[in-house]
């Protein structure tokens, strides 16, 4: 890099010049998201929802901030600082209610978001790494909920948070030791509130973190798109802006009237209303749920059996570890798939078998989610374990059909592509 000294513009400056020269934040922003940065011509309205997610982790934190300086985090007082948030604080309902519908509507964005992805390729070389920054981020997220579903210290928080926390206890060896250190004690209290709380606050500023780096790996080697492939030419891109930047607009628009209703309208339909009742150690719920975005996850906990050697009493991982293995290994999975799906075919538009691979899954974690929301009895723990053993046989599938799979032809380019598009419709 030159070391010669930039020259100030000469004459007359505007403001936006004068912070220019000393801050060029005006050309980095032109340069990422605006009319300087090159975006493939054909992406769809699918592609808008990583900016959602941006506009949802936002939201989430200003609303955060705000409700964190009313809230009490100590296990007598918690219940009642959420009900004076409610009550007594102006717009505080509005605060609480923005969050809570906040996060449903952050992984419901980001889930389609990830599917997306899975469906058009989005993980295939060279966007490995970008793939690996998106499952932290949801890891994150999921690290994040968990933590701020305990602080209203409602029944549902404190059951949730000692049936997950136990989870860790069928961990050989050092199990015990990593649950009384995530309680502070032995056994979920005041201490327990008190470090998810500060957790809580801080993990969304990590998650930001991580999404700069995603949204850096992104930029290095471009958008992925519907076809799935390179961009060739300069006639294969447009601007961002005012292209994309028009189109998510119009997406936020949609997002916002859907938020606004469940604000507005039906704030605790994505919730539990045992969460209404105080904590209370002595009475448990008669059936423990945790929020809509971990049902999948609880199911897969709940419905590993134990592992052995079949019509024997010989058992090698009991059915809580099992089911923990598979909890954490039915998301970890996602870190190897660029790996597992050997095809050399980005988009699933060319790949028969695997589209309908990939809404089979779809369809199976829909099943999950309405399994986990059940008693983990009866046909409900049949069907359970039948979808768990499609969801990691998935897995397989894609692994063993990766260089066997006839595939449609490739389009030339992606400006071909659309024209051709283009002239079929007129």
């Amino acid at each position: 890099m030159s070391n010669t000294p930039v020259k100030a513009p000469a004459g007359k400056q505007s403001v936006k010049d004068w912070i220019e020269y000393r801050l060029p934040i005006f050309s980095f922003l032109d340069h990422s998201l605006g009319s300087q940065y090159p975006a493939p011509r054909n992406l769809n309205y699918w592609w808008n929802f990583g900016a959602m997610a941006g506009v949802c982790l936002v939201m989430q934190i200003l609303t955060g901030l705000f409700l964190a300086m009313h809230y009490t985090a100590h296990a007598s007082m918690a219940f009642d600082s959420v009900e004076n948030i409610m009550r007594n604080i102006n717009y505080g309902w509005l605060l609480r209610y923005a969050h809570a519908v906040g996060a449903s509507m952050f992984f419901t964005v980001v889930f389609i978001h990830i599917f997306r992805g899975l469906y058009y390729g989005s993980y295939k070389s060279p966007r490995e790494v970008l793939w690996w920054f998106g499952i932290v981020i949801l890891l994150l997220m999921m690290a994040t909920a968990f933590m701020g579903y305990v602080l209203p210290w409602g029944q549902m928080s404190f059951w949730g948070a000692t049936v997950i926390t136990n989870l860790f206890s069928a961990i050989p060896g050092v199990g015990e030791s990593i649950v009384h250190w995530l309680w502070g004690g032995f056994s979920v209290d005041n201490p327990t509130l008190n470090r998810f709380y500060a957790l809580h606050f801080l993990l969304p500023f990590v998650i930001v973190g991580v999404v700069i780096l995603h949204i850096w790996a992104l930029h290095t080697h471009g958008s992925n798109n519907p076809l799935g492939i390179d961009v060739k030419t300069p006639q294969d891109t447009i601007p961002f802006h005012p292209y994309y930047t028009v189109k998510d607009s119009f997406t936020f628009g949609l997002f916002f009237m859907v938020f606004a209703w469940f604000v507005f309208f039906s704030p605790n339909s994505l919730g539990h209303p045992d969460n209404y009742i105080p904590a209370n150690a002595m009475v448990t719920p008669a059936h423990i749920v945790p929020e809509w975005y971990f049902l999948p996850f609880y199911a897969i906990l709940r419905s590993m059996p134990d592992i052995g050697i079949p019509f024997t009493n010989i058992v090698f991982i009991q059915s809580k570890l099992a089911g923990v293995i598979g909890m954490f290994g039915s998301i970890l999975i996602f870190f190897f798939l660029p790996w597992i799906d050997r095809s050399k075919v980005r988009s699933a538009a060319f790949r028969p078998i695997y589209k309908v691979l990939f809404w089979l899954f779809v369809v199976d974690c829909i099943v999950l989610g309405y399994i986990g929301s059940q008693p983990p009895e009866g046909i409900y723990l049949f069907i359970g374990r039948v979808a768990l053993a499609w969801y990691f046989a998935h897995f397989a599938i894609v692994w063993y059909i990766g260089d066997k799979e006839k595939t449609l032809p490739l389009p030339e380019s992606i400006s071909k592509a659309v024209l051709a598009q283009h002239s079929a419709h007129h």
